[in-house]
């Protein structure tokens, strides 16, 4: 509840000064016509409890005055609908599982940390629909783009590296991505795109992906995943277990940035989880969705659920006054 003239309040100062008038005035009343020297013997008489009932006709329209500032003061119950009209963005992400991303230079792996990361940035996204494609030698869609996050969440888990023949197939990766978007009329598409390597198969060239890209007005924002060097790299050893072996990192990142640039994307270099966390911090910034918000707010008046009460207190202390504790003979 919300008080639309909430300077009407000031009015309630008066009640301590109506009380002190009240009190002087009966005061001042009060002289006595006959003196006793002691009334001890009257204090037992019937009625004597009528003297206290003469503050109830006082008490009552002072807490009537109350109830008429409160009203004055304009109560309010304020119901506000809140209509929401968001441009939604398309966006797909295609994510390399060769098995070059079981290098750990990013934490737990480089392939856990996408995913991770993936799940989070999914997470802040509203009112986007949001895809998944997967490449290794070939590319394949995992999840076409929907508004069901829960079920985009819950399929991006399920994907696993070795699943389908090894190898970095970027071009298929952009062009599978492209296939999902061209038919969609959102005023934004954007693809993002994670490698931690070379093209190295596929039927299409990643800069011919690219040009598809362009002619249906597509964003690819692609990110090399990898430290600088060389990474640990877990091999099976049939006696010895799990061992590591520091591999080669080999990104092409000439490539990748000259993708990005054709679609008026970005390039990113992602070294360890926490830069690739705020690479996807920094593509959410730049690819944000425009909400328009229109604010209905309904009022509805109150003040009679305190000037009915404060009525009827009135009549309730006239009658006090008037009928039951009479001060006055007719």
């Amino acid at each position: 509840m919300s008080w639309a003239n909430p300077e009407w309040f000031w009015l309630l100062a008066l009640i301590p000064i109506l009380i002190a008038l009240q009190i002087w005035r009966r005061y001042k009343r009060r002289q006595p016509s006959v003196t006793f020297s002691d009334v001890s013997g009257l204090k037992d008489l019937p009625g004597n409890w009528r003297r206290y009932g003469v503050w109830a006709a006082p008490a009552l329209q002072w807490f009537a005055f109350a109830l008429i500032v409160m009203a004055m003061a304009r109560p309010q119950l304020q119901n506000t609908t809140v209509e929401r009209n968001a441009e939604g963005i398309d966006i797909v992400m295609a994510l390399d599982i060769s098995t070059s991303m079981k290098a750990e230079d990013l934490k737990p792996n480089r392939f856990e940390a996408a995913r991770n990361v993936a799940i989070d940035f999914i997470d802040k996204r509203l009112s986007d629909r949001i895809g998944l494609v997967a490449f290794a030698r070939k590319s394949f869609t995992v999840v076409p783009p929907t508004l069901d996050y829960e079920l985009l969440k819950r399929l991006l888990n399920d994907v696993q590296m070795g699943i389908v023949e090894d190898g970095t197939a970027i071009g298929m990766g952009i062009a599978t991505a492209v296939n999902r978007l061209k038919e969609s009329e959102a005023e934004s598409k954007v693809v993002i795109l994670l490698t931690d390597g070379q093209n190295n198969s596929g039927e299409i060239d990643p800069v011919t992906a690219a040009d598809l890209a362009v002619s249906y007005g597509i964003k690819i924002y692609t990110i090399g995943a990898g430290t600088r060097g060389t990474a640990p790299y877990p091999v099976q050893d049939p006696v010895f277990g799990t061992r590591y072996q520091n591999v080669k990192v080999d990104i092409d990142e000439e490539m990748l940035t000259r993708i990005a640039n054709m679609t008026d994307g970005e390039y990113f270099r992602a070294t360890n989880t926490e830069r690739l966390q705020e690479i996807y911090e920094r593509i959410d910034e730049l690819e944000k969705t425009e909400i328009e918000e229109i604010i209905y707010t309904d009022y509805q008046d109150l003040y009679l659920r305190f000037l009915i009460p404060a009525f009827c207190l009135l009549l309730l202390g006239i009658a006090c006054d008037k009928f039951f504790f009479r001060t006055e003979l007719a």
